[in-house]
């Protein structure tokens, strides 16, 4: 009777699980790696490039080459008045259902920055439940979809290039900062609706088909409205605690050639970043407090092997520093563009203080006192002594 009543409760069980309801067969299915999105020429529609992932077999032609010769991907390009449109009319062109689970990157056109709300374009992709929203958005020069004609170095594809290279160049090099989907989003929902986004052109230096990753743009509202210089933008990151690693430098005073440019070079090892917005009397300053520690990463008028030394050069590196906090401050103050987030911070401490303030912020902003405090600790010379090998 209990063997019974076991093989029943078994039987029953059997029909909780979960089934194959939804199958869908890996050749009916067209992987997308990235997309570009541009106006048409006459301004009234979209062009969509979408780059897929090309599968290729493992074996060997008949010509004896490898199956995973050629290129591993394919552009495919549709328009349309809406992103969705141009999205179905994929189907018609590759016989296959895109499937957007595995997106990596979208790049947006430079002239659709400017002239149309970019929460447009994001819409569906954060409205379906396919895109990821960890993937990596950018704005191209010119046009976007010349990004993805490009041929990758290493990576298997265009779409995975762009990607790795934006992340490397802002982990390392401090010459960028990686925006996600969601990051994207929440920015531009934010209070002060300002946003960063990095940005994308050839380097003509290297090669027409060279694409580099240093810039950022600023959006307010969703539109593009200032380029952030390269030389702001590792400051720029420093100041809303996004900074993961990079160089500072120091000049050196040589008054036997001043006219060659020596820099003093430090690894930094972190950044610690805290703010603190204080508001009395119906006005509002900010404190940034500013930490970082790093190793010296190249010597050329200075020497620390002294505890003395090691002071002095702390405190070189961050007179150098404070400067171009000072004028990455000054220029987005210039230009009334809050990129620090100190709007949303007065909302999040007083929602009704900031309700009345929030129609004339870019002013307030604008005037608004910032106080920059930076601590320096070089704590490594390196594998060398303290000492310049400089004669």
């Amino acid at each position: 009777m209990r063997a019974y009543g076991f093989a029943t409760l078994s039987v029953l069980v059997l029909f909780l699980l979960t089934g194959c309801w939804s199958r869908v067969e890996l050749d009916e299915l067209a992987f997308v790696q990235g997309v570009a999105i541009d106006l048409t020429e006459d301004g009234s529609e979209i062009d969509l490039t979408v780059q897929f992932y090309k599968p290729t077999s493992g074996g060997k032609d008949s010509s004896g080459n490898s199956g995973n010769s050629g290129e591993r991907f394919i552009n495919l390009k549709t328009k349309g008045a809406s992103i969705f449109e141009a999205v179905r009319d994929v189907a018609i062109h590759l016989g296959r259902k895109a499937s957007w689970t595995h997106m990596r990157i979208l790049v947006i056109g430079e002239k659709l920055a400017q002239e149309r709300d970019i929460g447009e374009i994001l819409d569906f992709f954060a409205r379906d439940h396919e895109p990821r929203l960890s993937m990596s958005v950018m704005i191209g020069k010119d046009r976007a979809d010349a990004y993805l004609k490009t041929k990758p170095f290493i990576e298997a594809s265009t779409s995975q290039q762009l990607r790795e290279v934006g992340r490397f160049s802002y982990k390392y090099a401090g010459k960028t900062m990686r925006i996600s989907l969601r990051d994207l989003m929440l920015d531009l929902k934010s209070q002060t609706e300002v946003s960063s986004v990095p940005y994308i052109y050839f380097d003509r230096e290297n090669g027409a088909s060279i694409t580099t990753v240093t810039g950022l743009q600023i959006l307010r509202k969703g539109k593009w409205v200032s380029d952030i210089p390269t030389e702001r933008i590792e400051s720029l990151l420093m100041l809303i605690g996004k900074y993961k690693g990079g160089v500072l430098q120091a000049p050196c005073a040589d008054h036997k050639a001043p006219e060659i440019r020596k820099m003093e070079s430090v690894e930094v090892e972190s950044i610690k970043t805290v703010t603190e917005v204080k508001i009395t009397n119906d006005r509002a300053k900010a404190r940034i407090s500013i930490k970082a520690r790093g190793y010296a990463g190249e010597l050329i008028c200075s020497s620390i092997k002294s505890p003395e030394e090691a002071a002095k050069f702390n405190q070189k590196i961050k007179k150098s520093l404070e400067q171009d906090l000072d004028l990455t401050l000054q220029f987005l103050q210039e230009r009334k563009l809050d990129a620090l987030g100190i709007g949303n911070r007065i909302f999040r401490q007083d929602p009704a203080l900031w309700a009345r303030w929030k129609p004339e912020w870019e002013e307030r902003f604008s005037k608004l006192p910032i106080t920059v405090e930076v601590e320096v600790n070089v704590f490594n010379t390196g594998a060398n002594i303290g000492q310049h090998l400089a004669n």
